[in-house]
C-alpha cells in the first residue's frame, strides 16, 4: 500500500472530522483526517459551550484541543493539508488532491469540511467575533441577558433566531437592508406580534462599534434618504445565510437548494462511498452533538463498507 493509500479519508478536522477520525482510529482503520488549518473548525470562533454533554462550561478552544487529543489517540494520522477537489477512480477509490503534493487516495471518505456563517463584511465584524458579533443564538443568547441586541437579516433563520433572543433580551431590533422580507409568512407575522421585537427595514449596517471589548453600537445607513444613524446595543447576530463547503466533490451528488449533502441514514451521500457528516449535511440544526452523532454513524458506515462492501446499501 502507497504511504497516501487509506482504507478512510476524512476531509475537515472540526467536531465531525475529529469524531470520525476517533471511531475509523478506533475500528482499526488506517485512517487520515486532512485539514488546511487548526483542528476545531467553528469551535475555535466560540467563546463558551455551555450545551455540550459533560461539560458545563467549557471554552470553544479547550474543547477542540481535548477533542482533537482524543480522536489521534487512536491512531488516525491528521495531516495538514488544503483539499482542492476529489474524484473517483475507475477501480472505485477516490482520489483526494491537495493543494501541495501528491494526492491521498482511499476506499471511503467522510466530508466533515463544515461551512461557515456569510459575514457582512463590514469594518467591526470580524474585531468583535466572539466579543458581541454572533451567528447562533442558540449558542449566545444566553450570554446577553437583559440587553438591547440587534439581528441582521431577512430571512427564516433571522426572524426564528430574533424571536429565541427575547427569551435574554430586553429588547431585539430586526435590521433588513430591503423593504420586505423573504421569510416564511408565518414566521414574519409571528415575529410582528412579539412585543419585544421591532424592524428596521430598508437599512444597511455599515459598520459595528465598541469599546474595545464588548460591541456597544452599529452605524446604520438609509439608503432610501441617504441619512444615517446610530443604535446603541449589547450585541448583533447576523444571520444572512451559511455557505456549507460542499464543492470539492468532482462527481456530482444530491444535494439540496443551499447546498447541503442529502444522505442516507448511513450519512452516505448518492455517490456511493462518499458519506457527508456535520454542517456541511442537510438536517433540521447546525449544533456540536449533532455533527458528532452524525460523524459517529458516518464512521461506522464507512468502516463497514471498507471491510465489507456489501454491507452498506449502495446509494438508492
Amino acid at each position: 500500500m502507497h504511504s497516501r493509500d487509506y482504507e478512510i479519508a476524512i476531509v475537515g478536522a472540526g467536531p465531525a472530522g475529529l469524531t470520525a477520525a476517533l471511531y475509523a482510529g478506533r475500528a482499526l482503520k488506517k485512517t487520515v483526517l486532512l485539514e488546511a488549518g487548526i483542528p476545531g473548525g467553528e469551535l475555535l470562533n466560540t467563546e463558551t459551550i455551555e450545551d455540550y454533554p459533560g461539560f458545563a462550561s467549557i471554552t470553544g478552544p479547550d474543547l477542540a484541543s481535548k477533542m482533537t487529543e482524543h480522536a489521534l489517540s487512536f491512531g488516525a494520522e491528521m495531516v495538514a493539508a488544503r483539499v482542492t477537489g476529489i474524484a473517483l477512480e475507475p477501480d472505485g477509490r477516490k482520489r483526494i488532491e491537495v493543494e501541495d503534493g501528491e494526492p491521498f487516495f482511499a476506499g471511503a471518505v467522510i466530508l466533515t469540511a463544515g461551512g461557515q456563517p456569510r459575514k457582512l463584511g463590514i469594518p467591526g465584524e470580524l474585531d468583535f467575533a466572539g466579543r458581541g458579533v454572533s451567528y447562533c443564538a442558540v449558542c449566545d443568547g444566553a450570554f446577553f441577558k437583559g440587553e438591547h441586541l440587534a439581528v441582521v437579516g431577512g430571512g427564516d433563520a433571522a426572524m426564528e433566531e430574533a424571536a429565541f433572543l427575547t427569551r435574554y433580551a430586553s429588547k431585539v431590533t430586526l435590521i433588513h437592508r430591503r423593504s420586505e422580507f423573504r421569510a416564511q409568512p408565518v414566521l414574519v407575522e409571528r415575529a410582528r406580534n412579539n412585543p419585544k421585537i421591532e424592524f428596521l427595514l430598508d437599512t444597511v449596517v455599515e459598520e459595528i462599534t465598541g469599546d474595545g471589548q464588548q460591541v456597544r453600537s452599529l452605524r446604520l445607513r438609509h439608503p432610501a434618504d441617504g441619512s444615517a444613524d446610530e443604535l446603541e446595543v449589547g450585541g448583533v447576530f447576523i444571520f444572512i445565510g451559511f455557505l456549507p463547503n460542499s464543492g470539492l466533490l468532482q462527481v456530482h451528488a444530491d444535494h439540496d437548494s443551499q447546498g447541503y449533502y442529502i444522505t442516507d441514514e448511513n450519512m452516505q451521500t448518492s455517490v456511493p462511498g462518499v458519506f457527508a457528516a456535520g454542517d456541511v449535511r442537510a438536517q433540521l440544526t447546525r449544533q456540536v452533538t449533532t455533527a458528532v452523532g452524525d460523524a459517529t454513524t458516518a464512521a461506522m458506515a464507512a468502516t463497514k463498507l471498507v471491510e465489507e462492501p456489501l454491507a452498506v446499501p449502495a446509494p438508492a
